[in-house]
């Protein structure tokens, strides 16, 4: 029997969404599961190599509410709600998570960590971005980090990040995409330092969100 929804003054917070969809997870330790994803607009990161810069000024998409996204996620039945930005901790998340998980969906976050933590999810990939220094409460709680490499002086910045998460954390090199020698250097790093794992953009491979 399906969970039915119900509305409580939670479900009336809303967020400013550059877009949803239904995709795969392509990167990282879940890459390849039917994933649904929840982009909010806004982000005070600013990376120079990022592939969303359009979702960087929250003021000019529409504003949904906690219910509306929880409805959309629910009809999607993806194996996972992938909760991106931007940079979502930029919000409160705990009334969408809540409402998310009230329905029974597994809920993932992707951060910087550059904003106090905030939300219940089931996964949590941490992304630290040396523009924009993570905030503490988000070490801890990392599943995964994923540190993107464009260059030989990233790896310094990938171990400072590693010896701040948790032990069970999995330490993922990400390639960035437009980089001609980084794929080369983390295949190199990689065979030296074997606690690292590497994450390529395989949507971008596919020619998929």
């Amino acid at each position: 029997m399906e969970k039915s929804i119900q509305l409580n003054k939670n479900d009336l917070i809303t967020y400013p969404i550059a877009e949803i969809f239904h995709s795969i997870q392509g990167e990282g330790a879940w890459t390849g599961v039917s994933a649904f994803f929840i982009r909010l607009a806004g982000c005070n990161v600013g990376c120079p190599w990022c592939d969303q810069k359009e979702s960087w000024k929250h003021k000019t998409f529409p504003k949904y509410s906690s219910k509306t996204l929880a409805i959309e996620a629910h009809k999607a039945n993806a194996s996972i709600i992938v909760i991106t930005g931007g940079e979502p901790l930029m919000y409160n998340l705990f009334p969408l998570t809540n409402a998310l998980q009230n329905l029974g969906m597994q809920v993932h976050l992707e951060t910087s960590g550059s904003y106090p933590f905030s939300g219940n999810f089931d996964w949590i990939t941490l992304s630290p971005k040396p523009f924009k220094i993570p905030h503490e409460s988000i070490y801890d709680k990392a599943s995964e980090l994923k540190v993107i490499v464009a260059n030989q002086k990233d790896f310094d910045w990938a171990e400072e990040q590693k010896n701040k998460t948790n032990s069970q954390s999995i330490n993922f090199l990400q390639p960035e995409w437009n980089s001609d020698i980084s794929s080369s250097l983390i295949y190199n790093y990689i065979r030296k330092h074997p606690e690292w794992r590497i994450s390529l953009q395989t949507h971008k491979f596919l020619g998929i969100r």
